[in-house]
């Protein structure tokens, strides 16, 4: 059974940093989903990869926890977040290389 140990990215509806501080340890599928004949929806049979997340503090710690257990893994590193600086003062400046207008 395959794991992968992440550090989530922030989601697109929040507009602070909620839940991207911990390592997470999710386990690959190893199953395939498939629809239900009935209501149609998707189901599998495998419940490890559906329903278990384990969250760390840091990445040594979920290295650790795989490690002891005997579960192989792919490490993803987190990228570090490119910040763009902006201020209302630079629609002023007088290097603008494109003039400010309504």
């Amino acid at each position: 059974m395959l794991a992968r140990i992440f550090k989530p990215s922030k989601n697109a509806m929040q507009s602070g940093k909620a839940k991207t501080k911990d390592w997470m340890l999710e386990f690959e599928p190893s199953a395939a989903r498939r629809p239900d004949a009935l209501m149609g929806w998707t189901q599998t049979t495998d419940t490890a990869s559906s329903q278990v997340q384990l969250s760390f503090e840091t990445k040594e710690e979920a290295v650790r926890y795989a490690d002891q257990h005997g579960i192989a893994f792919q490490l993803f590193d987190d990228k570090p977040a490119r910040r763009i600086i902006k201020a209302y003062a630079d629609n002023f400046a007088f290097g603008r290389k494109f003039p400010w207008t309504h």
